[in-house]
Protein backbone atom coordinates (compact mmCIF):
# COMPACT_ATOMS: atom_id res chain seq x y z
CA UNK A 1 0.00 0.00 0.00
CA UNK A 2 2.67 2.35 0.74
CA UNK A 3 4.68 1.83 -2.40
CA UNK A 4 1.57 1.79 -4.62
CA UNK A 5 0.60 5.37 -3.19
CA UNK A 6 3.65 6.85 -3.11
CA UNK A 7 4.61 6.20 -6.84
CA UNK A 8 1.37 6.27 -7.99
CA UNK A 9 1.20 10.11 -6.24
CA UNK A 10 4.38 10.68 -7.91
CA UNK A 11 2.74 9.61 -11.54
CA UNK A 12 -0.57 11.44 -11.17
CA UNK A 13 1.59 14.85 -10.19
CA UNK A 14 3.29 14.19 -13.50
CA UNK A 15 0.81 13.41 -15.39
CA UNK A 16 -0.94 16.52 -14.31
CA UNK A 17 2.26 18.77 -15.46
CA UNK A 18 3.60 19.27 -11.87
CA UNK A 19 7.48 19.92 -11.98
CA UNK A 20 8.93 16.85 -12.19
CA UNK A 21 10.92 17.96 -8.79
CA UNK A 22 7.81 20.00 -6.94
CA UNK A 23 6.17 16.11 -7.30
CA UNK A 24 8.94 14.33 -6.17
CA UNK A 25 8.79 16.32 -2.81
CA UNK A 26 5.23 16.22 -2.64
CA UNK A 27 4.58 12.57 -3.10
CA UNK A 28 7.15 11.56 -0.32
CA UNK A 29 5.73 14.19 1.71
CA UNK A 30 2.15 13.54 1.52
CA UNK A 31 2.63 9.94 1.70
CA UNK A 32 4.51 9.64 4.48
CA UNK A 33 2.04 12.17 6.32
CA UNK A 34 -0.59 9.98 5.54
CA UNK A 35 0.69 6.30 5.41
CA UNK A 36 3.69 6.38 7.48
CA UNK A 37 5.05 6.88 10.87
CA UNK A 38 8.03 9.18 9.58
CA UNK A 39 9.02 12.82 11.65
CA UNK A 40 8.22 14.92 8.78
CA UNK A 41 10.88 17.90 10.82
CA UNK A 42 13.73 14.95 10.61
CA UNK A 43 13.48 15.52 6.59
CA UNK A 44 14.71 19.11 6.42
CA UNK A 45 17.53 18.07 8.46
CA UNK A 46 18.46 15.08 6.59
CA UNK A 47 18.17 17.32 2.83
CA UNK A 48 20.54 19.78 4.42
CA UNK A 49 22.67 16.99 5.59
CA UNK A 50 22.62 15.34 2.02
CA UNK A 51 23.13 18.84 0.23
CA UNK A 52 26.43 19.72 2.46
CA UNK A 53 28.78 17.74 0.49
CA UNK A 54 31.61 18.96 -0.92
CA UNK A 55 31.16 17.22 -4.39
CA UNK A 56 28.21 18.97 -5.24
CA UNK A 57 29.83 22.68 -5.22
CA UNK A 58 31.78 21.45 -9.41
CA UNK A 59 28.27 21.51 -10.11
CA UNK A 60 27.53 25.04 -10.22
CA UNK A 61 31.36 25.67 -11.35
CA UNK A 62 31.20 23.54 -14.56
CA UNK A 63 27.90 25.42 -15.55
CA UNK A 64 29.45 28.55 -15.31
CA UNK A 65 32.46 27.38 -17.19
CA UNK A 66 30.43 25.81 -19.91
CA UNK A 67 27.99 29.15 -20.53
CA UNK A 68 31.87 31.47 -20.64
CA UNK A 69 32.23 29.45 -23.11
CA UNK A 70 29.26 29.02 -25.12
CA UNK A 71 28.98 32.43 -24.95
CA UNK A 72 32.04 33.53 -26.12
CA UNK A 73 33.84 32.37 -29.69
CA UNK A 74 35.13 29.22 -28.31
CA UNK A 75 33.11 27.26 -29.70
CA UNK A 76 33.51 28.79 -33.56
CA UNK A 77 37.20 28.24 -33.18
CA UNK A 78 36.92 24.33 -32.12
CA UNK A 79 34.66 24.00 -34.95
CA UNK A 80 37.46 25.86 -37.77
CA UNK A 81 39.96 23.20 -35.70
CA UNK A 82 38.32 20.36 -36.35
CA UNK A 83 37.27 21.39 -40.04
CA UNK A 84 40.96 21.85 -40.41
CA UNK A 85 41.05 17.98 -39.81
CA UNK A 86 38.31 16.25 -41.33
CA UNK A 87 36.62 18.42 -43.36
CA UNK A 88 37.95 17.41 -46.52
CA UNK A 89 35.93 13.51 -45.86
CA UNK A 90 32.94 13.06 -47.33
CA UNK A 91 30.72 14.28 -45.29
CA UNK A 92 33.38 16.54 -43.57
CA UNK A 93 30.89 19.08 -42.95
CA UNK A 94 28.44 16.90 -40.41
CA UNK A 95 31.94 15.09 -39.29
CA UNK A 96 33.39 17.98 -38.58
CA UNK A 97 30.29 18.48 -36.26
CA UNK A 98 30.47 16.01 -34.40
CA UNK A 99 34.22 16.37 -33.58
CA UNK A 100 33.67 19.40 -32.12
CA UNK A 101 30.58 18.42 -30.18
CA UNK A 102 33.20 15.91 -28.75
CA UNK A 103 35.82 18.53 -28.23
CA UNK A 104 33.03 20.90 -26.25
CA UNK A 105 31.36 18.36 -24.70
CA UNK A 106 34.82 18.20 -22.81
CA UNK A 107 35.14 21.20 -21.92
CA UNK A 108 31.19 22.42 -21.15
CA UNK A 109 29.59 19.27 -19.51
CA UNK A 110 26.31 20.16 -20.78
CA UNK A 111 24.43 18.37 -23.33
CA UNK A 112 21.95 21.57 -24.07
CA UNK A 113 24.92 23.69 -24.33
CA UNK A 114 26.83 21.87 -26.90
CA UNK A 115 23.60 21.29 -29.24
CA UNK A 116 23.16 25.12 -29.44
CA UNK A 117 26.92 25.91 -29.15
CA UNK A 118 27.74 23.78 -32.27
CA UNK A 119 24.43 23.67 -33.68
CA UNK A 120 24.16 27.81 -34.02
CA UNK A 121 27.74 27.83 -36.28
CA UNK A 122 27.04 24.73 -38.39
CA UNK A 123 23.61 24.17 -39.22
CA UNK A 124 23.94 27.01 -41.78
CA UNK A 125 27.31 26.13 -42.99
CA UNK A 126 26.31 22.13 -44.07
CA UNK A 127 23.23 23.18 -45.62
CA UNK A 128 25.29 25.59 -47.46
CA UNK A 129 27.21 23.06 -48.33
CA UNK A 130 24.35 20.68 -49.86
CA UNK A 131 23.60 18.60 -47.32
CA UNK A 132 19.49 18.07 -46.70
CA UNK A 133 18.28 20.30 -43.65
CA UNK A 134 17.54 16.75 -41.68
CA UNK A 135 20.98 15.58 -42.73
CA UNK A 136 22.48 18.27 -40.76
CA UNK A 137 20.01 18.67 -37.60
CA UNK A 138 20.82 14.88 -36.65
CA UNK A 139 24.26 15.27 -36.54
CA UNK A 140 24.22 18.59 -34.46
CA UNK A 141 20.98 16.76 -32.07
CA UNK A 142 22.58 13.71 -31.73
CA UNK A 143 27.04 14.40 -30.93
CA UNK A 144 25.71 17.25 -29.10
CA UNK A 145 24.09 14.42 -26.74
CA UNK A 146 27.63 13.39 -25.45
CA UNK A 147 27.75 16.47 -23.72
CA UNK A 148 26.54 14.28 -20.90
CA UNK A 149 29.34 11.43 -21.29
CA UNK A 150 32.33 13.04 -21.78
CA UNK A 151 33.79 14.33 -18.61
CA UNK A 152 33.23 16.59 -16.94
CA UNK A 153 29.82 15.11 -16.40
CA UNK A 154 26.88 17.12 -14.68
CA UNK A 155 25.21 14.10 -14.50
CA UNK A 156 28.31 11.97 -13.56
CA UNK A 157 29.11 14.32 -10.54
CA UNK A 158 24.88 13.69 -9.18
CA UNK A 159 25.25 9.68 -9.66
CA UNK A 160 28.72 10.24 -7.62
CA UNK A 161 27.12 11.77 -4.79
CA UNK A 162 24.08 9.65 -5.19
CA UNK A 163 25.77 6.26 -4.73
CA UNK A 164 28.53 7.38 -3.08
CA UNK A 165 31.24 6.67 -5.95
CA UNK A 166 34.36 8.20 -7.21
CA UNK A 167 33.77 11.24 -9.42
CA UNK A 168 37.11 10.71 -10.75
CA UNK A 169 36.62 7.25 -11.55
CA UNK A 170 33.13 8.05 -13.08
CA UNK A 171 34.54 10.69 -14.97
CA UNK A 172 37.40 8.02 -16.14
CA UNK A 173 34.45 5.37 -16.93
CA UNK A 174 33.01 8.15 -19.61
CA UNK A 175 35.84 8.43 -21.90
CA UNK A 176 36.23 5.73 -23.89
CA UNK A 177 32.47 5.12 -24.35
CA UNK A 178 31.90 9.05 -25.44
CA UNK A 179 34.89 8.37 -27.68
CA UNK A 180 33.83 5.08 -29.36
CA UNK A 181 29.93 6.69 -29.88
CA UNK A 182 31.19 9.96 -31.66
CA UNK A 183 33.22 7.96 -33.90
CA UNK A 184 30.43 5.66 -34.37
CA UNK A 185 28.37 8.71 -35.33
CA UNK A 186 31.20 10.10 -37.78
CA UNK A 187 31.05 6.09 -38.98
CA UNK A 188 26.93 6.55 -40.23
CA UNK A 189 27.82 10.04 -40.98
CA UNK A 190 30.77 9.22 -43.47
CA UNK A 191 28.37 6.31 -45.11
CA UNK A 192 25.44 8.36 -45.52
CA UNK A 193 27.48 11.21 -47.43
CA UNK A 194 29.12 8.88 -49.82
CA UNK A 195 25.95 7.42 -50.57
CA UNK A 196 24.50 11.15 -51.19
CA UNK A 197 27.56 11.00 -53.46
CA UNK A 198 29.49 13.29 -51.80
CA UNK A 199 33.06 13.26 -52.63
CA UNK A 200 36.56 13.70 -50.57
CA UNK A 201 38.29 17.06 -51.24
CA UNK A 202 41.45 18.94 -50.50
CA UNK A 203 42.82 17.80 -47.28
CA UNK A 204 43.94 21.27 -45.51
CA UNK A 205 48.18 21.66 -45.11
CA UNK A 206 49.75 21.33 -41.94
CA UNK A 207 50.36 24.96 -41.67
CA UNK A 208 46.89 25.80 -41.54
CA UNK A 209 46.07 22.85 -39.56
CA UNK A 210 48.44 24.19 -37.19
CA UNK A 211 46.86 27.84 -37.50
CA UNK A 212 43.66 26.43 -36.64
CA UNK A 213 45.32 24.91 -33.12
CA UNK A 214 47.16 28.00 -32.34
CA UNK A 215 43.38 29.87 -32.77
CA UNK A 216 41.51 26.81 -30.20
CA UNK A 217 44.40 26.40 -28.55
CA UNK A 218 43.33 28.04 -25.38
CA UNK A 219 39.54 26.41 -25.40
CA UNK A 220 41.18 23.23 -26.11
CA UNK A 221 43.33 23.75 -22.87
CA UNK A 222 40.53 23.66 -20.59
CA UNK A 223 40.45 19.52 -21.07
CA UNK A 224 43.88 19.65 -20.27
CA UNK A 225 43.58 21.50 -17.01
CA UNK A 226 40.39 19.83 -16.41
CA UNK A 227 41.54 16.16 -16.41
CA UNK A 228 45.35 16.35 -16.52
CA UNK A 229 44.49 18.38 -12.85
CA UNK A 230 42.42 15.69 -11.38
CA UNK A 231 44.41 12.81 -12.75
CA UNK A 232 48.01 14.87 -12.05
CA UNK A 233 46.74 15.46 -8.12
CA UNK A 234 47.12 19.09 -8.91
CA UNK A 235 43.44 19.35 -7.74
CA UNK A 236 40.27 17.38 -6.96
CA UNK A 237 37.01 17.47 -9.29
CA UNK A 238 35.02 19.89 -7.15
CA UNK A 239 38.45 22.40 -7.49
CA UNK A 240 38.77 21.34 -11.16
CA UNK A 241 35.49 23.25 -11.75
CA UNK A 242 36.44 26.15 -9.76
CA UNK A 243 39.42 26.18 -11.78
CA UNK A 244 37.72 25.71 -15.17
CA UNK A 245 35.13 28.63 -14.47
CA UNK A 246 38.04 31.02 -13.47
CA UNK A 247 40.00 30.04 -16.32
CA UNK A 248 36.75 30.23 -18.75
CA UNK A 249 35.79 33.77 -17.53
CA UNK A 250 40.11 34.54 -18.17
CA UNK A 251 40.18 33.09 -21.80
CA UNK A 252 37.28 34.57 -22.82
CA UNK A 253 37.34 37.96 -21.41
CA UNK A 254 41.11 38.49 -21.58
CA UNK A 255 42.66 36.15 -24.19
CA UNK A 256 39.72 35.84 -27.18
CA UNK A 257 38.01 38.88 -25.67
CA UNK A 258 34.50 37.78 -27.01
CA UNK A 259 32.74 39.02 -24.10
CA UNK A 260 33.27 42.76 -22.22
CA UNK A 261 33.45 42.82 -18.26
CA UNK A 262 29.38 44.14 -18.53
CA UNK A 263 28.38 40.90 -20.10
CA UNK A 264 29.75 38.85 -17.18
CA UNK A 265 26.92 39.74 -14.66
CA UNK A 266 24.12 38.26 -17.11
CA UNK A 267 26.31 35.08 -17.47
CA UNK A 268 26.65 34.87 -13.77
CA UNK A 269 23.11 35.51 -13.27
CA UNK A 270 21.78 32.72 -15.55
CA UNK A 271 24.10 29.86 -14.61
CA UNK A 272 23.01 30.63 -10.98
CA UNK A 273 19.58 30.19 -12.31
CA UNK A 274 20.92 26.89 -13.87
CA UNK A 275 22.39 25.55 -10.96
CA UNK A 276 19.60 26.44 -8.46
CA UNK A 277 17.11 24.52 -10.73
CA UNK A 278 19.66 21.22 -10.64
CA UNK A 279 19.76 21.74 -6.66
CA UNK A 280 15.92 22.10 -6.40
CA UNK A 281 15.59 18.61 -8.02
CA UNK A 282 18.31 17.45 -5.83
CA UNK A 283 16.59 18.94 -2.42
CA UNK A 284 13.46 17.16 -3.72
CA UNK A 285 15.23 13.88 -4.64
CA UNK A 286 16.89 13.26 -1.78
CA UNK A 287 13.45 13.94 0.13
CA UNK A 288 12.27 10.95 -2.21
CA UNK A 289 15.47 9.01 -1.49
CA UNK A 290 15.13 8.99 2.12
CA UNK A 291 11.58 8.34 1.97
CA UNK A 292 12.44 4.70 0.23
CA UNK A 293 15.40 4.30 2.48
CA UNK A 294 13.44 4.79 5.88
CA UNK A 295 10.70 2.51 4.75
CA UNK A 296 13.35 0.01 3.30
CA UNK A 297 11.46 0.09 -0.16
CA UNK A 298 14.72 -0.68 -2.32
CA UNK A 299 15.39 -3.72 -0.24
CA UNK A 300 12.08 -5.20 -0.49
CA UNK A 301 12.55 -4.56 -4.63
CA UNK A 302 15.77 -6.43 -4.27
CA UNK A 303 13.97 -9.36 -2.47
CA UNK A 304 11.64 -9.52 -4.96
CA UNK A 305 14.09 -9.56 -8.16
CA UNK A 306 15.99 -12.09 -6.10
CA UNK A 307 12.93 -14.37 -5.86
CA UNK A 308 12.37 -14.39 -9.19
CA UNK A 309 16.04 -15.40 -9.82
CA UNK A 310 16.40 -12.36 -12.56
CA UNK A 311 20.22 -12.61 -13.59
CA UNK A 312 22.35 -9.77 -14.27
CA UNK A 313 21.45 -10.00 -18.15
CA UNK A 314 18.11 -9.51 -18.01
CA UNK A 315 18.15 -7.13 -15.15
CA UNK A 316 19.81 -4.72 -17.58
CA UNK A 317 17.60 -4.93 -20.39
CA UNK A 318 14.34 -4.49 -17.72
CA UNK A 319 16.67 -1.40 -16.49
CA UNK A 320 17.40 0.12 -20.23
CA UNK A 321 14.13 -0.25 -20.93
CA UNK A 322 12.77 1.65 -17.64
CA UNK A 323 15.31 4.29 -18.06
CA UNK A 324 15.11 5.48 -22.06
CA UNK A 325 11.21 5.16 -20.61
CA UNK A 326 11.85 7.74 -18.25
CA UNK A 327 14.41 9.64 -20.28
CA UNK A 328 11.76 10.08 -22.77
CA UNK A 329 9.61 12.50 -20.07
CA UNK A 330 12.55 13.28 -17.58
CA UNK A 331 15.37 15.39 -16.64
CA UNK A 332 18.74 13.57 -16.28
CA UNK A 333 19.70 14.45 -12.73
CA UNK A 334 16.51 13.60 -11.72
CA UNK A 335 16.17 9.83 -13.00
CA UNK A 336 19.58 9.16 -11.14
CA UNK A 337 18.03 10.56 -7.89
CA UNK A 338 15.00 8.72 -8.25
CA UNK A 339 16.23 4.98 -9.79
CA UNK A 340 19.94 5.16 -8.09
CA UNK A 341 18.42 4.48 -4.47
CA UNK A 342 16.43 1.86 -6.30
CA UNK A 343 18.75 -0.01 -8.13
CA UNK A 344 21.94 0.04 -6.73
CA UNK A 345 21.29 -2.75 -3.75
CA UNK A 346 20.26 -4.84 -6.87
CA UNK A 347 23.45 -3.74 -8.78
CA UNK A 348 25.21 -4.79 -5.85
CA UNK A 349 23.46 -7.70 -5.24
CA UNK A 350 23.44 -9.16 -9.03
CA UNK A 351 27.97 -8.20 -8.59
CA UNK A 352 27.40 -5.26 -11.13
CA UNK A 353 30.40 -2.65 -11.05
CA UNK A 354 28.60 0.24 -9.70
CA UNK A 355 31.11 2.39 -12.22
CA UNK A 356 29.71 0.31 -14.75
CA UNK A 357 26.29 0.99 -14.17
CA UNK A 358 26.79 4.89 -13.73
CA UNK A 359 27.65 4.89 -17.77
CA UNK A 360 24.83 2.59 -18.24
CA UNK A 361 21.98 5.11 -17.11
CA UNK A 362 24.24 7.94 -18.41
CA UNK A 363 23.96 6.46 -22.08
CA UNK A 364 20.65 5.97 -21.56
CA UNK A 365 19.97 9.31 -20.28
CA UNK A 366 21.89 10.29 -23.64
CA UNK A 367 19.32 8.45 -25.95
CA UNK A 368 16.42 9.95 -23.90
CA UNK A 369 17.37 13.65 -24.36
CA UNK A 370 16.59 13.12 -28.21
CA UNK A 371 13.46 11.16 -27.64
CA UNK A 372 10.20 12.41 -27.91
CA UNK A 373 8.22 13.76 -26.55
CA UNK A 374 10.37 16.05 -23.83
CA UNK A 375 13.59 14.82 -25.52
CA UNK A 376 15.33 18.49 -24.46
CA UNK A 377 18.13 18.46 -26.80
CA UNK A 378 15.17 18.36 -30.00
CA UNK A 379 13.50 21.66 -28.58
CA UNK A 380 16.99 23.29 -28.82
CA UNK A 381 17.29 22.36 -31.94
CA UNK A 382 13.70 23.02 -33.34
CA UNK A 383 13.84 26.37 -31.89
CA UNK A 384 17.84 26.93 -33.18
CA UNK A 385 16.63 25.85 -36.59
CA UNK A 386 13.36 26.85 -37.18
CA UNK A 387 12.68 22.87 -38.00
CA UNK A 388 9.35 21.41 -36.27
CA UNK A 389 9.68 19.16 -33.63
CA UNK A 390 8.56 16.17 -35.95
CA UNK A 391 11.26 17.11 -38.53
CA UNK A 392 14.28 17.28 -36.04
CA UNK A 393 12.98 14.10 -34.71
CA UNK A 394 12.93 12.11 -38.13
CA UNK A 395 16.23 13.61 -38.86
CA UNK A 396 17.75 12.04 -36.26
CA UNK A 397 16.72 9.06 -36.60
CA UNK A 398 19.67 6.88 -37.99
CA UNK A 399 21.97 8.36 -35.74
CA UNK A 400 19.39 7.37 -32.65
CA UNK A 401 19.97 4.09 -34.40
CA UNK A 402 23.53 4.09 -33.98
CA UNK A 403 23.30 4.88 -30.23
CA UNK A 404 21.03 2.07 -29.54
CA UNK A 405 23.70 0.22 -30.73
CA UNK A 406 26.19 2.01 -28.81
CA UNK A 407 24.27 1.56 -25.70
CA UNK A 408 24.22 -2.34 -25.72
CA UNK A 409 27.99 -2.37 -26.85
CA UNK A 410 28.29 -0.25 -23.12
CA UNK A 411 25.64 -2.66 -21.32
CA UNK A 412 27.18 -5.61 -22.46
CA UNK A 413 30.85 -5.37 -22.72
CA UNK A 414 32.10 -3.67 -19.08
CA UNK A 415 35.39 -3.62 -19.90
CA UNK A 416 34.76 -0.78 -22.44
CA UNK A 417 33.40 1.60 -19.51
CA UNK A 418 36.02 -0.34 -17.08
CA UNK A 419 39.49 -0.35 -18.42
CA UNK A 420 40.42 3.57 -18.09
CA UNK A 421 38.96 3.71 -14.64
CA UNK A 422 41.29 0.48 -13.68
CA UNK A 423 44.04 1.53 -15.07
CA UNK A 424 43.97 4.69 -13.73
CA UNK A 425 43.04 3.78 -10.50
CA UNK A 426 44.56 -0.04 -10.49
CA UNK A 427 41.30 -1.16 -9.16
Amino acid sequence: MLMLSLFGMLFLLMFLGVPVSVALGASTLITAHFFADMELMGIVSHVFDGLNKYSLMAIPMFILAGSFLSKGGAAKRIIDFAKSFVGHLPGGLPISAIFAAMIFAAVSGSSPATVAAIGSVMFGAIKEAGYPPGYAIGTIVTSGSLGILIPPSIVFIVYGVTADLSIGKLFMAGVIPGLMLGIMLMGITYIGAVRLGFKKGTPATFKERYTKFKEAFWALMLIVIVIGGIYGGFFTPTEAGAASAVYAFFVSVFVYKDLKLKDCYQIILDSALTASMIFFVICNAMIFAHFLTDETIPQQITKLIMDANVGPIMFLVIVNILLLLMGQFMEPSSIVMITVPLLLPLVMALGIDPIHFGVIMVVNMEIGMITPPVGLNLFVAAGMTGLSLKEVVVASLPWVAVLFVGLLMVTYIPIISLWLPQLMFGV
